[in-house]
């Protein structure tokens, strides 16, 4: 997989949910696969975008990152292995196949550590699981996106979670819409891509 510098824009964030939106930081799964996260820098940017973050807790991720740059080299690592294990069991699981054992042991063992660094807490009959900066350092985005993958897993739904049929893309997205038909992650890139490639294929077709 080759390494690619991008823009973020919200056109990216279409997995419907943020879990996703971090395994579609990768595009063209199915074709020549290309790696949008060359640098925790843009890990950052690309958090900011997401806005599932506290924007405040970025800001000191971005100083931290500045001051020990091998440091968040080492965590933007991680966060890669966190994102292909995610990927490897959600795709399989989408597909009504068994997880692959080495991807869904990898994603224990990123929730283990991310479970092992965070606070539970109860507010107002609400249990959670509570990171803080002092505790996670650079991993504080590797760790709560490994609680929320897991928190997923429980609760997505099967029946409405896929993966986009356009011919360079695989990305994953849940299908929020009312007829629950949607076969791909936009209909605006890889929907149009579709209707083009057939239109073609008619006309060339026709002439022959």
């Amino acid at each position: 997989m080759r390494t690619k510098a991008h823009i973020f824009r919200e056109g990216d964030l279409v997995g419907g949910h943020v879990v996703l939106d971090l395994v579609n930081t990768v595009t063209a799964r199915n074709g020549d696969p290309s790696d949008w996260l060359d640098s925790y820098a843009h890990v950052l940017e690309w958090a900011a975008l997401a806005g599932h973050f506290d924007r405040d807790l970025l800001v000191q991720l971005e100083r931290i990152d500045r001051t020990d740059p091998r440091a968040g080299t080492l965590a933007l690592r991680r966060l890669r292995e966190l994102r292909e294990n995610i990927h490897d069991v959600f795709a399989a699981t989408i597909r009504r196949e068994p997880a692959p054992e080495k991807a869904l042991r990898g994603l224990e063992r990123r929730w283990k550590i991310a479970v092992a660094n965070a606070r539970l807490t109860i507010t107002d009959h609400d249990t959670s699981l509570e990171l803080d900066l002092e505790t996670s350092q650079l991993d504080y985005l590797n760790h709560e996106l490994a609680l929320r993958a897991v928190d997923l897993l429980r609760t997505f739904p099967p029946a409405r979670t896929r993966v986009c049929a356009g011919s360079r893309c695989g990305w994953l997205f849940i299908d929020r819409s009312k007829a629950g038909r949607r076969r791909w992650c936009d209909m605006a890139t890889c929907g149009n891509a579709a209707k083009s490639k057939r239109h073609y294929a008619r006309e060339r077709s026709l002439r022959r």
